[in-house]
């Protein structure tokens, strides 16, 4: 995992939220941005239903899901009122920015040159104090992703890192098993 600032979004729209979201804004939460294009199979089949899984399963965790519909083919084919159609169709419930156009006729928007993205989809995850973690391009596999999920969110349970060792975090004793079942540890 890497560790510099996340560069800032830019978009021109928001889909699935009252206000646009900005990185100042999900500070103190972990951010899960799934970068994607409505018209990608890889997205479709695979990156969206993940984003929504993590999105349903992470719900009461300090953990925000955020899409980016980040367009750098097939421009005249996705436009807001498609992409509007597209998220209410696959039943896509959370915050979705539309990045922002390249600059001079670039085919590469903003936010995808900013990350350095190669293509669609790609994961992005950004911890709670900004900074840019972990970038894929490709279809990242759940069981890793849930791990590096819980990490930076018991990191973000931690507080801070300050270049001082933090505590790890307390591990209960283990819970008694049988073939019945497992009873809970006493505290």
């Amino acid at each position: 995992m890497t560790s510099r600032l996340a560069p800032a979004w830019r978009t021109t729209a928001w889909l699935n939220t009252p206000e646009p979201l900005t990185l100042e804004r999900l500070r103190g939460k972990v951010i899960l941005l799934h970068a994607f294009q409505m018209l990608c199979p890889g997205c479709v089949a695979r990156g969206i239903p993940q984003a929504q899984r993590v999105a349903e399963l992470f719900a009461g965790a300090p953990l925000a899901v955020v899409g980016l519909h980040t367009v750098f083919e097939h421009h005249e084919a996705m436009k807001l009122e498609s992409l509007r159609a597209f998220l209410h169709e696959y039943r896509v419930k959370f915050p979705v920015g539309v990045d922002e156009p390249g600059e001079g006729g670039d085919p590469i928007p903003r936010t995808m040159s900013a990350y350095a993205m190669r293509g669609t989809p790609t994961t992005v995850l950004i911890d709670a104090q900004g900074r840019l973690r972990r970038q894929l391009f490709g279809v990242h596999d759940d069981l890793l992703l849930g791990a590096e999920l819980q990490t930076l969110l018991l990191e973000a349970q931690a507080g801070p890192v300050s270049g001082v060792h933090q505590p790890a975090p307390q591990v209960l004793p283990a819970a008694a098993c049988d073939d019945s079942g497992c009873a809970a540890p006493s505290r």
